[in-house]
């Protein structure tokens, strides 16, 4: 009974968003977007999987490496985020940003935005076509949500332990825009942490457990929606875009795919976050990695969040896990000189120790995708 109570509020919840079958949002006068255009030129960077590997649309194995470029979820204008995404492409060679973004600010329900997000969704369009210009692939990540409560009416946005109905209805907006874009990848929820695997694939109730930098840490009591439900309402659109599905422990354990949670579809890579302090790196994907794509969505060292026991030494194990388990997609966290680990002391862009090693692995990365080609 719990359960069809559940899927009715649920399905009302949609009823009113997106009306009575014509999947556009209704009454809350919501953006219902367009497919935003793309040069048919692009085509033969399209993405698709074929057991472990991800290949292009010539079926030929990709190797994608480069940065996070993060603010636009805690900023609505961003923080200097044409400029860096330009010197990524440009300076350091790197062929995929990793973009995160946040649900409220997409549809301008924050107190700096009057125009129902218009301006705050231009930025991503220019950055998708910034990125698209130069054959540069950028992963569209769900970054910060809100516990199914807009922050205009009390909500609190942040990163949050699980998806929630809102969720639903950003993924069903922002696939319909970059829908079978070429170059665009689509990253389902940040971090999920502190729930089971059946609640990950599935959904359902979630005490949320605010980060421990949060001053705020009030727990927040909302129900939740599953991975397969976002790759669902992905697929629902029409778009075949590659979807990146981060694992648990904050991203990072994706030992639950291979016990009987892998989400059920196609083109699905599995997102993995190993920084310094998490172990085992066996179990928690390189197994996975025999059978499933991989890809390592942030990993990073120095900062006051890992001061201590790392540096360019897991810099470089990590590096040479990835190449023996033939692990060919990565974005460092973060291309930033204020939200760390940063690659820069200063806007000025002068490299930290660590922007030094990432700067590094980029340029060993595009010499192996020229000699490749």
């Amino acid at each position: 009974m719990n359960f069809l109570k559940t899927s009715f509020a649920v399905l009302a919840w949609c009823t009113l968003f997106y009306g009575k079958g014509n999947g556009q949002p209704a009454e809350t006068g919501l953006l219902a977007s367009q497919t935003h255009p793309y040069a048919p030129a692009l085509a033969p960077m399209s993405l698709h999987i074929e057991g472990a590997r991800v290949l292009d649309a010539n079926n030929r194995p990709v190797r994608l490496c480069g940065v996070n470029i993060a603010s636009l979820e805690y900023r609505t204008d961003g923080d200097h985020v044409q400029e860096s995404v330009n010197r990524a492409i440009n300076g350091w060679k790197a062929n995929l940003i990793r973009l995160p973004l946040a649900q409220d600010r997409w549809f301008g329900k924050m107190k700096d935005q009057h125009d129902g997000g218009a301006a705050y969704r231009a930025v991503v369009d220019n950055l998708v076509d910034t990125c698209a210009a130069a054959q540069v692939y950028i992963d569209l990540d769900l970054h910060w949500s809100d516990c199914g409560k807009w922050v205009n009416e009390g909500g609190r946005l942040g990163q949050h332990n699980m998806p929630d109905q809102i969720s639903v209805v950003f993924w069903h907006d922002l696939a319909t825009r970059y829908k079978n874009h070429p170059n665009v990848i689509f990253g389902l929820y940040n971090e999920p942490h502190d729930v089971s695997w059946a609640v990950w694939r599935h959904g359902g109730r979630v005490d949320d457990i605010p980060p421990n930098w949060n001053r705020d840490q009030t727990r927040t009591r909302y129900h939740s929606v599953g991975m397969q439900q976002l790759y669902d309402t992905v697929r629902a659109t029409g778009a075949q875009n590659i979807v990146a599905v981060a694992g648990l422990d904050w991203g990072y354990d994706l030992s639950g795919v291979l016990a009987g949670n892998a989400i059920t579809g196609t083109n699905c890579v599995y997102e993995t976050h190993p920084y310094p302090n998490k172990k085992d790196w066996d179990k928690n994907f390189g197994e996975i990695s025999l059978t499933h794509p991989v890809y390592v969505g942030e990993w990073g060292f120095g900062g006051p969040a890992f001061p201590n026991t790392n540096g360019p030494a897991y810099g470089q194990r990590l590096m040479g896990y990835l190449k023996r388990h033939d692990i060919r997609m990565w974005t460092a966290w973060n291309f930033s000189a204020t939200a760390g680990p940063a690659m820069f002391k200063n806007w000025s862009y002068e490299p930290t120790v660590f922007g030094e090693f990432v700067e590094k692995q980029l340029a060993e990365a595009a010499t192996v995708r020229g000699s490749a080609k």
